[in-house]
């Protein structure tokens, strides 16, 4: 598949200034629980980043509504894994993150997702969500190696997490607790790893 007719299909990848590699992302007004979340106060989606800033641009908004349009084409596993392996002569992206902005749609999604993992074997791949009604009955053992989902909290300086999900992430309002360290890098990962990376269990942000 060539990497035009693959943009199409999908509606293309996003490109996070913060982030070390390509991402993908759908509109933060379609995400289930986050939709909820929004209008509560000390939530973590209050204030969503993805609600405003450059999330808010036209072009921004028009693409993210033609990727949540084609996630039903039967031919978006393979254009996604084309637009993430790249051709041949291309190297495979080495980290990629998906939803930037949204969140998984439904089951199908998040198994479809998985498709594209198993078939990017040399990506390593970070899926934050707040969809815990598609990952609680899952064993963490099948989900792709190359695949990190990260359970994010629904309220700031949330102390109690699942323990049922390996990885979880938290917003803290108090500087001391944040253990992502972009804040002191130009709010851009740089070498860091820890959202990608397995052995890292729990990831704290600053509230932004």
């Amino acid at each position: 598949m060539l990497k035009k007719e693959a943009k199409k299909i999908t509606g293309g990848l996003s490109k996070p200034s913060k982030m070390p590699g390509p991402a993908y992302n759908l509109p933060a007004s379609q995400c289930i629980t986050g939709a909820k979340l929004v209008n509560v106060e000390g939530s973590t989606c209050s204030g969503c980043y993805a609600l405003k800033g450059r999330y808010k641009f036209k072009n921004t908004l028009i693409a993210m509504a033609r990727r949540l349009a084609k996630l039903h084409d039967p031919r978006w596993i393979d254009a996604m894994v084309t637009l993430i392996n790249g051709r041949h002569w291309q190297k495979p992206k080495p980290v990629f993150r998906w939803h930037d902005s949204g969140d998984i749609q439904s089951a199908k999604h998040l198994t479809n997702i998985f498709e594209v993992c198993k078939r990017t074997p040399a990506t390593a791949h970070w899926l934050p969500t707040r969809e815990a009604r598609f990952i609680n009955l899952m064993d963490p053992d099948v989900v792709p190696k190359n695949l990190k989902i990260v359970l994010s909290d629904h309220m700031n300086n949330q102390r109690v997490t699942p323990t049922w999900w390996p990885y979880t992430s938290g917003v803290t309002t108090e500087p001391k607790q944040v253990s992502c360290p972009s804040s002191k890098q130009g709010n851009k990962c740089l070498d860091c790893r820890k959202c990608w990376d397995r052995r890292t269990k729990r990831v704290i942000y600053g509230k932004h």
